[in-house]
């Protein structure tokens, strides 16, 4: 890391700086846009900060006194753009239920933004024993900190901006096509039997999740494809073995068993995978918090002597943790409110709801911050600890429910299971914060940053980001609609953004309160689930190098094909470009690396702005009378072909890009 001899006083006084924050806010609220799409369309996210870096760098240079610990502090707020969109993965949920008929702006910010400042809050402790005294590779933050050491010489800035604007270049220009002017396809589908079964063959086109693949790597990227095939090989043709009809009864009948069974065993495999993981982390993050506690004494007089080791003082803490508290309890009770309950019942309801939150967000907090360390933050299973949150969510307030009297009333199942979601709402955004945070933490370690801070940048990130969320979910909403949830009759659901998450917790909330959850199919997840725990076990006693991570294989179960499958492309490339690069010299390979992931963040934020943008379109459009396609040109005769030159095409300029010398 840098010495504190490295870095003078002015560097320490332009660290947290107005021009910087200025600059992280506007970046946050553009990658967060840019993150609910992407959520809501493919089910996952992006982390921003390595983008962030190089931007913050290309625009700070023109100040004479911008230095390494500013653009820090830039890519520090910013990169909460990546985690705390990640709510979008449980709130979209009120609206499938039919609780909620749009995003109310005050308690989609408040549930964010608390939850958000709360999970910064609950990695303070953990820094030492994580971060400063731990081997965890932090792989994204290792990453950015090279990179803002790296980009030290203005040819770095520039190569890095050019390499990102190239990627998003390409893959605005593909949605703009399909999606926009529907002039190529963004996916191919073939249906056919297979025995006497009915089955697809489903690829998909999408530049941002070929970008996606690339990041997750090899490891997760054959987790997913393995996924894909139990489901489309094995189970999907056993579910429709012996059906007869027309092909689109057999259609039908595949979506359905997908749906209605298929899905659900995916979701048994990645509880199982959830919950083994955070038992495998319960005694390195316990033995963590105890020396984080231990040395906490030990901050306020290191505060002045040894910047690089200060966190926010206790009382910081506990005044920000008061606030945050107070904001949820009344938000919460904001939300019981409209029910018409008891105010009895309202109390009970917002205090238990905000305690369970606490409760196991504190807990989550810990495991996030370790598999952050492992993984990194693009890989985390924030999915699997949402599924873990809904399900304690809906056990604890079916039991209040139950003993109040709340299923009584004719609406009071409804009640009990917006609840819930919302309940897991705050677990989620303090799960996925915590895990941000200590990634940004270890980039901060290595450059010689001060963490109290980055902990000040990330909670002003968290706040300007759930700025964003509501405004750009209704935007989306009233352009696309949800699966399952569409705001006006006559819209094509096959335009409708999946929000896979979501729906799957919906879907688990409303089984558990109404009674009629498939049990069964999940039992048969978590038994595949303990059969890929002891593989992948066996697998890292053989060669630590071979994974096969079971949550992923549980998301290339649960999400559709077309989904997956440019992931699994963009995993094989990376692998193969990995495999000529090792035959270079090592910094050449480091440039390269450092091009590929660049090139693919660009092709993830490109998609996802323009996706947003032309939502934008779409609602003008639908408010003055028009289509929901109001730039279809609809003149291609070949959009298969072309779709898919297209992808080949991207595919082909992305290894040119990252093979160059």
């Amino acid at each position: 890391m840098y010495g504190e001899g490295d870095l003078t006083k002015s560097w320490r006084k332009n660290e947290l700086t107005a021009r910087g924050m200025l600059l992280g806010a506007i970046l946050t609220v553009i990658f967060t846009a840019s993150n609910v799409y992407l959520g809501l369309r493919i089910g996952l996210t992006f982390s921003s900060a390595i983008p962030a870096a190089v931007i913050s760098m290309a625009v700070l240079k023109w100040a004479k006194d911008s230095n390494i610990l500013e653009n820090n502090m830039v890519q520090t707020q910013a990169s909460a753009a990546g985690t705390i969109s990640t709510i979008i993965f449980i709130v979209p949920g009120l609206l499938m239920l039919g609780y909620w008929q749009g995003f109310d702006f005050w308690q989609t910010f408040l549930v964010s933004a608390c939850g958000g400042c709360i999970g910064v809050i609950f990695t303070i402790p953990l820094r030492r024993a994580m971060v400063t005294h731990s081997n965890l590779p932090y792989p994204e933050g290792l990453a950015a900190a090279e990179i803002l050491k790296a980009g030290s010489g203005d040819k770095e800035h520039s190569d890095g901006v050019k390499d990102i604007a190239a990627g998003a270049f390409l893959s605005a220009l593909a949605i703009f096509m399909s999606s926009g002017l529907k002039i190529i396809s963004d996916a191919f589908f073939l249906f056919g039997a297979i025995g006497r079964g009915f089955s697809q063959l489903a690829f998909g086109y999408s530049a941002a999740l070929l970008g996606a693949g690339y990041l997750i790597g090899i490891g997760a990227g054959i987790a997913i494809l393995t996924g894909v095939i139990v489901t489309w090989v094995v189970v999907i043709p056993c579910f429709t073995w012996g059906f007869t009809g027309s092909e689109s009864e057999l259609i039908e009948a595949m979506y359905a068993a997908y749906r209605d069974k298929a899905r659900l065993i995916g979701v048994g495999v990645m509880a199982v995978a959830a919950i083994w993981t955070v038992i495998g982390l319960t005694r390195p993050v316990v033995e963590g918090v105890k020396e984080a506690f231990a040395r906490l004494n030990l901050t306020e007089r290191q505060s002045e002597t040894n910047p690089t080791d200060t966190d926010m003082s206790l009382r910081s803490v506990a005044v920000t943790f008061g606030i945050t508290a107070v904001l949820l309890l009344l938000v919460f009770y904001s939300f019981v409110h409209s029910a018409n309950l008891s105010i009895g019942q309202e109390i009970a309801f917002t205090f238990v709801g905000v305690g369970v939150a606490l409760f196991i967000g504190f807990f989550v907090a810990a495991a996030c911050a370790y598999m952050a360390g492992l993984v990194g933050t693009s890989s985390s299973p924030i999915s699997g600890i949402g599924i873990i949150g809904i399900v304690v969510s809906s056990l604890t307030i079916m039991w209040l429910a139950n003993s109040s009297g709340v299923f009584d009333l004719p609406w009071g199942r409804q009640f009990a299971t917006a609840t819930a979601i919302f309940t897991t709402t705050i677990i989620i955004a303090i799960s996925c914060i915590s895990n941000d945070n200590m990634q940004d933490l270890k980039t901060g370690f290595i450059v010689g940053a001060a963490p109290w801070k980055q902990q000040l940048a990330l909670i002003l990130g968290c706040v300007v980001g759930s700025l964003v969320i509501a405004p750009v979910l209704n935007l989306l909403y009233q352009a696309y609609g949800f699966t399952g949830a569409m705001p006006r009759e006559g819209m094509d659901e096959a335009d409708a953004l999946a929000a896979p998450q979501a729906s799957l917790m919906t879907a688990l909330a409303d089984g558990i309160f109404s009674g009629n959850l498939l049990w069964d199919y999940i039992f048969i997840g978590i038994g595949i689930g303990i059969i890929l725990i002891i593989i992948d076990f066996w697998l890292k006693k053989v060669d630590k190098s071979l994974t096969l991570p079971p949550l992923a294989v549980g998301m290339g179960i649960y999400l559709p094909p077309e989904m997956e499958t440019p992931a699994i492309v963009g995993a094989i490339i990376g692998y193969v470009v990995k495999k000529v690069l090792a035959k270079r010299g090592e910094i050449e390979a480091q440039d390269a690396e450092r091009r590929g992931t660049l090139f693919a963040s660009g092709l993830i934020v490109g998609e996802s702005l323009m996706g947003v943008a032309l939502a934008g379109i779409i609602v003008v459009s639908v408010t003055s009378g028009g289509s929901d396609a109001p730039l279809a040109l609809g003149f291609s005769a070949y959009p298969d072909i072309l779709g898919m030159l297209m992808f080949m095409g991207i595919i082909a300029l992305f290894v040119k890009t990252v093979l160059k010398r």
